[in-house]
């Protein structure tokens, strides 16, 4: 009774727990833990039929959870991203809008150049079409054309400069095989520097060849401008295009515009290009509330060859960004008023992980040649051109230049054209690394454009309203509305739509499916996985302890492990037990003064028997290992001596047990 009340006290639980074997411990976490099922792995160990079968469902269970936590993980990992749209009604800034006359300006420096590509390309559709157009479409810009010798910068157009001959166009035929007719093309002949690896950039439609034809010389013959003339400097004013400009009932102020030149649309101008004027604050949406301009739409300086469109470009974007006016926008018709109606839509990019995007374009490998704010555009043509410049050796003229590089020319790089062509061919079909090095901004404004056309003026009001600009502006047409163009931008409504990336599984979100999945599976709760992870551990120290205890008693047992030596000599208490010769007699027996038998059987063991129970002896013994012999109690005795009977026996191994 008092052995199991001793044990009981040894299976409780200490401060510091150490399970005498692993399957103490299962059967402890089993007993104990929060996980379902794990319990009916010890209460049915009887039947090991329901045993293996609760063992299976735990470990399929299992095997379950992590299937489902898997694809969790592999959904998490691939950062997909929802849309999420909601709308925002707030006064905001007008956008910044640009317009541009579609009137290339005949820059006085190359005036004389001009005229002769205006020939070139009056040959080249003679020779093309049988068309003489050189009465009604060249000769009569010549009247406008003034050469003006600057002595501070030198006539380019008397400079070494010549139009090459190399670039004739020509028409070449094919045959389609399925039907049998005949087709032509219409382009022009380019090759590398050593006149080998030649291609045709040939259109199907003959318009478009001239037109492409005729800008390649233009844009070598606008090289020839330095780089520190300012072109918008010797280009008319405001009040030659825009005759009236009002903004919200308001008229609009020198401060509201900025002036530039496009090469192939002309004088352009921005209105609130900044977005910081409160004056540009829209806080009404309507007709009445918008930027209202009555244009100018005539050519007089017209290239016709480069720009077949008249009227007014129109581009809708954001602040500070430069415009793209080949890329977006739309045309004015003249003698017509065009109303545009705006919806501003906002779009916001999380980026990282998520995907690729930038705030402010600092983080991008591509150094800018624009000076406005990052797009996309701006990124993909810096990038054309920085390649351009490393391949071709020279800039691209409708792109600012990076430092120390000049525009390109055939006088002094012969095959640019051949290598333009080809590079803006790999642009094109995304061969180049450029829209990988572009990201998409993370934030940007989209404008929606709706557009509605009347004919203005009419026919009852044109009278008084030209001799209005006449007397305002020093209108002096007299055409019947074919000159001038009205346009009207507002905003629809002052309520904008937000579209916002937001992550599919966020990590809240993952732990909570992860948390449902374990309690669908097993019931349980973090402080189960807590458990789980205590089990681990304990196992992992029970491991170690027994690691330890098996090296310990190794160590232990080759320390006693000693040779059989002749004589022994044991003191305890009372006792002494010496062996006197090894050859008197095997089965001899003496008598010890302290009055104990001492008697030797065949097997060289040594008995010690005691004559008296009047002699003390010790109630108990614990168990020692003394100089290579063990004293340990003999059940073997209980039943002939009394319980002060004690044997001693000596073995080969050299262990000496007293219990």
């Amino acid at each position: 009774m008092e052995q199991e009340v001793v044990r009981e006290e040894e299976k409780k639980e200490g401060l510091i727990e150490f399970y005498d074997s692993f399957r103490d411990m299962f059967e402890f976490f089993c007993k104990n833990t929060t996980i379902h099922g794990t319990i009916r792995l010890v209460c049915s160990d009887s039947n090991r039929m329901k045993t293996a079968f609760w063992t299976l469902l735990l470990l399929a269970s299992f095997g379950m959870l992590y299937w489902q936590f898997a694809l969790m993980f592999s959904q998490y990992w691939a950062y997909p991203v929802v849309l999420t749209m909601s709308m925002h009604s707030e006064p905001k800034m007008f956008p910044a809008i640009t317009i541009c006359n579609l009137d290339p300006y005949r820059f006085e420096l190359v005036s004389e150049h001009l005229v002769q590509l205006d020939r070139m390309a009056e040959e080249s559709i003679a020779f093309l079409y049988g068309i003489n157009t050189s009465a009604s479409l060249f000769h009569m810009n010549e009247k406008n054309i003034h050469v003006k010798d600057l002595s501070s910068i030198g006539n380019l157009s008397r400079s070494s400069f010549k139009l090459s001959q190399n670039f004739s166009l020509l028409r070449m035929s094919d045959h389609n095989n399925r039907s049998g007719k005949k087709h032509s093309s219409v382009g022009f002949r380019l090759c590398n520097a050593t006149g080998g690896n030649c291609f045709y950039k040939t259109y199907s439609s003959g318009m478009d060849a001239i037109l492409e034809w005729y800008r390649f010389h233009y844009m070598n013959i606008m090289s020839q401008l330095p780089v520190i003339v300012n072109i918008s400097d010797h280009e008319e004013q405001i009040e030659d295009m825009v005759y009236s400009c009002q903004y919200d009932g308001e008229p609009c102020r020198p401060s509201d515009y900025v002036h530039f030149h496009h090469p192939v649309f002309g004088s352009c101008y921005t209105f609130n290009s900044r977005g910081t004027d409160p004056f540009w604050t829209a806080t009404k949406p309507g007709i009445p509330y918008g930027l209202s301009l009555i244009l100018r739409a005539e050519q007089k300086d017209h290239i016709p060859l480069l720009s077949t469109v008249a009227g007014v470009k129109v581009m809708i974007h954001n602040h500070n960004q430069t415009p793209f006016l080949e890329h977006e926008g739309f045309d004015i018709r003249p003698g017509i008023a065009t109303i545009i109606g705006i919806q501003q839509d906002e779009v916001n990019r999380l980026g990282g992980n998520y995907g690729k995007c930038t705030t402010n374009g600092n983080d991008v490998n591509v150094k800018l040649l624009y000076n406005n704010s990052y797009t996309l555009q701006a990124c993909l043509h810096s990038c054309f051109q920085h390649i351009m410049v490393r391949k071709c050796g020279c800039g691209y003229y409708y792109y600012p230049l990076p430092p120390g590089a000049e525009y390109c020319n055939y006088n002094k790089q012969p095959a640019w054209g051949h290598c333009f062509y080809q590079l803006y061919n790999r642009l094109r079909n995304h061969h180049l690394n450029c829209f990988d090095q572009c990201p998409k901004p993370c934030r940007e404004s989209l404008y929606k454009v709706s557009a509605g056309t009347a004919k203005w003026p009419s026919a009852k009001s044109q009278d008084w309203i030209r001799q209005a600009l006449r007397h305002q502006n020093g209108y002096n047409s007299t055409s019947n509305r074919k000159d001038i163009a009205k346009v009207t931008i507002f905003y629809q409504q002052l309520n904008y739509e937000s579209v916002n990336e937001s992550p599919l599984l966020s990590e809240n979100l993952l732990l909570s499916s992860m948390g449902s999945q374990w309690s669908l599976w097993f019931g349980s709760s973090v402080l189960s996985v807590v458990e789980m992870f205590e089990l681990l551990i304990d196992t992992l120290v029970l491991s170690l302890l027994f690691c330890y205890q098996r090296f310990r008693s190794k160590k232990t047992l080759k320390v006693a492990r000693t040779p059989t030596i002749p004589s022994v000599s044991l003191t305890l208490e009372n006792y002494r037990v010496v062996q006197e010769e090894a050859g008197k007699g095997d089965d001899s027996a003496h008598t010890h003064p302290s009055g104990v038998t001492i008697a030797m059987d065949d097997n060289s063991d040594l008995h010690l028997h005691p004559l008296s129970s009047k002699v003390e002896m010790p109630e108990l013994c614990p168990d020692v290992v003394l100089n290579g012999f063990r004293y340990t109690k003999d059940s073997s005795w209980e039943g002939e001596l009394n319980s002060q009977g004690y044997v001693c026996v000596h073995r080969e191994a050299g262990d000496l047990k007293l219990p």
